[in-house]
């Protein structure tokens, strides 16, 4: 019989297992397991920031451990890989098989840009946009710096490089124009008939079946959840997302549930399991499912987390690039990681415990220890900044180092990936 009730702590071991974090993580890691687990989520969210490591390899190491990150690169930077870019939750990647899931979203945002509060932009960049379609026809898929480039001599008659990537960028939300991998982190271009199947994009599902199907996919991938987190996943309207959530509890593949201590009623996947326990040891990235939707971390969790990359450097409570620290079903506590790849050191900036928690310094040790393996990194340096900061350093049988403004900032990273709006 399944159930209608669930304590916190079954809300979050189900959440946790639908995650993949009750899983046993495998001796070896390939293209199978790669390929289970984004299938798992759903998409991987894409953010240029490097500073420990870009965002969309890190759910694959928490789940997964060690693996070789040139087989994820040939998954998804090739132009026939089997996944592409698309604003799904953010820019993300997601399986090649499901953009046709997004052609509504596209078609949304057409209608949208050519309303009265941005018609002016569209119509400033039409000439290139008329223009950069040409290019590819003829040249084929190419990123934006290879079109224009300070460097680069003209290409066409456009007049600065913002116009280049702002009519790219309309192409692409549009449909008009879809990723062909990536180079150099750079996204690339090309028209649909370069890289998918002929009428791939015209054999969408309409609207509504579309959304029912996305939201049974974000269903399946939190377990259990509120109307807000399912929408949330694939960033749905909430009016959209009730409407399929409906129709989904008619099918029997949704259950209602009330959750101990959660305010809105939420729904469990039929398929959902309850695990007995979570046994997890993982640094999470800023942008994985388990921690994107800050509200759902702080209901499931008590994990009030804000991302201070935005956030002036003196005014950062816990770092620039902080990583929650997923021990068992806790979110135990926090670390600002910066990979010193000129020194081969993995830089523990900051290390906080969550107050009122119980950070294993002794486990958290060996989950960076992995970390530092994995990054190709010969050691492990922590600074005297945050209340685990003592514990962690003497775990790891390393002297506290003194922390420094310059930990607090790091102007020469690449901004985050821009929005969709």
């Amino acid at each position: 019989m399944v159930r209608t009730t669930l304590s916190a702590a079954e809300a979050r071991r189900i959440a946790l297992g639908a995650q993949g974090f009750a899983a046993p993580r495998p001796a070896t890691v390939g293209t199978r397991s790669l390929n289970t687990v984004v299938h798992r989520l759903g998409l991987l969210q894409i953010d240029s920031v490097n500073v420990f490591e870009r965002s969309h390899y890190l759910p694959l190491f928490a789940r997964l451990g060690a693996y070789d990150r040139s087989t994820l690169d040939r998954l998804t930077m090739t132009s026939r890989g089997p996944y592409v870019e698309y604003w799904a939750h953010e820019a993300a990647f997601v399986p090649r098989a499901d953009l046709p899931l997004y052609r509504w979203r596209m078609d949304a945002y057409r209608e949208r840009d050519a309303g009265p509060t941005r018609a002016t932009g569209v119509e400033r960049t039409a000439s290139v946009r008329r223009e950069l379609l040409a290019l590819l026809r003829a040249e084929g898929p190419m990123p934006a710096s290879a079109v224009e480039h300070e460097s680069n001599v003209r290409r066409g008659p456009w007049w600065g490089w913002s116009d280049v990537k702002t009519g790219l960028e309309q192409l692409f939300r549009w449909g008009d124009v879809v990723s062909a991998g990536r180079a150099g982190f750079e996204r690339v271009y090309a028209l649909p008939e370069q890289v998918l199947p002929p009428g791939f994009l015209e054999t969408a599902p309409d609207r509504p079946t579309a959304i029912t199907e996305l939201v049974r996919r974000a269903a399946r991938a939190v377990g259990v959840g509120t109307r807000a987190d399912i929408a949330d996943h694939h960033r749905l309207r909430a009016d959209d997302t009730a409407a399929a959530i409906a129709e989904l509890v008619d099918r029997g593949e949704l259950v209602p549930v009330e959750v101990a201590g959660w305010r809105d009623r939420a729904w469990m996947h039929v398929d959902a399991r309850l695990p007995r326990r979570i046994d997890a040891d993982a640094l999470l990235s800023p942008f994985d499912p388990v921690v994107w939707f800050r509200r759902r971390a702080e209901r499931m969790f008590g994990f009030h987390y804000r991302i201070e990359i935005y956030t002036p450097a003196p005014r950062r409570v816990f770092g620039y690039y902080v990583l929650p620290v997923l021990q068992d079903d806790r979110l135990a506590g926090r670390v600002d990681l910066k990979s010193d790849r000129q020194r081969g050191v993995l830089r523990v900036r900051t290390a906080w415990q969550e107050p009122g928690g119980q950070l294993d310094a002794e486990r958290l040790a060996e989950t960076l220890r992995r970390a530092a393996a994995w990054q190709g990194l010969d050691g492990i340096e922590v600074t005297d900044r945050g209340t685990a900061a003592s514990a962690v350093a003497g775990a790891l049988g390393v002297p506290l180092v003194p922390h420094v403004s310059a930990d607090d900032t790091d102007a020469a990273e690449p901004a985050p990936e821009p929005t969709a709006d």
